[in-house]
């Protein structure tokens, strides 16, 4: 699949309140089949420096758009992971077998509606890794695409300015990744018994379902693409997850003992 096909059904796929934030990279295409179709602007001339600027002046735009969106969503992020766990701590100390109220109908209802919330804020945070694996992989497509056209040095410069950008870094939602599925281990245990009818009936999360979850399935299914496009490494290629795709797309499809409601 060409790679602007697979950006417009990954932003048919993703939030509502996010398909504005990502690459425009249709447009940007269509700035560099104009820059290298125009037969006056020569490399070196005073016409292919305006374009060239102007190009640039586009994609650096592109990159804070990226940048803003990417760290409003990481600071709601830890908020929200924090009120989880302080939410979980509440109920326990309240409901739970040793709590001041104890009730095991309470608990259990409470439990329910933590455990939705958490596979939620999970997959949303899954989703915001794919933001930044897709957008980073348009720029350097783009960017592949303008230096072959017309000549042009941008590519590597600019993937070494974007390397260092907020959005391009992924490290601390990964970890809030990591920390989510510690947290549905350790609090929502089961039995193996248990376990392994869910495995056998694969009650979990389809493409063919709805919502945050099959949003995060195709995103998964989108990175594993991304990462499949090259068999070589280089300054362009994306770095590996903290977790990794095969093991996220186990977790949604196979693994999952968690209800979905």
């Amino acid at each position: 699949m060409k790679f602007g096909k697979r950006l417009k059904h990954q932003i048919q796929e993703t939030l509502p309140g996010w398909r504005d934030k990502f690459l425009s990279y249709k447009d940007l295409k269509k700035l560099v089949k104009l820059i290298s179709s125009a037969p006056t602007l020569l490399n070196g001339s005073s016409e292919y420096g305006k374009a060239e600027e102007e190009f640039v002046y586009l994609l650096n735009n592109e990159i804070d758009k990226f940048n803003a969106f990417f760290m409003e969503q990481e600071e709601d992020f830890i908020i929200r992971h924090k009120e989880l766990q302080q939410r979980i701590q509440r109920v326990i100390d309240k409901w739970g077998p040793d709590g001041s109220h104890p009730s095991a109908a309470l608990y259990k209802e409470e439990m329910v509606k933590i455990r939705k919330d958490i596979i939620d804020f999970h997959g949303e945070m899954v989703l915001l890794v794919n933001y930044s694996n897709i957008n980073y992989t348009g720029l350097a497509k783009i960017l592949k695409k303008y230096d072959k056209r017309t000549g042009g040095l941008l590519r590597l410069p600019f993937i070494q300015k974007v390397l260092e950008q907020p959005f391009f870094t992924t490290d601390l939602i990964s970890k809030l990744v990591k920390e989510c599925e510690m947290t549905i281990d350790a609090v929502f245990p089961v039995d193996k018994e248990e376990k392994k009818e869910k495995e056998k009936r694969k009650e979990a999360i389809t493409v063919a379902g709805e919502g945050i979850f099959r949003n995060t399935v195709a995103a998964l299914m989108t990175m594993q693409e991304i990462r499949r496009g090259s068999s070589t490494y280089s300054q362009f290629s994306l770095p590996p997850l903290v977790l990794p795709d095969s093991d996220l797309i186990h977790a949604f499809q196979l693994n999952t003992f968690i209800p979905i409601i």
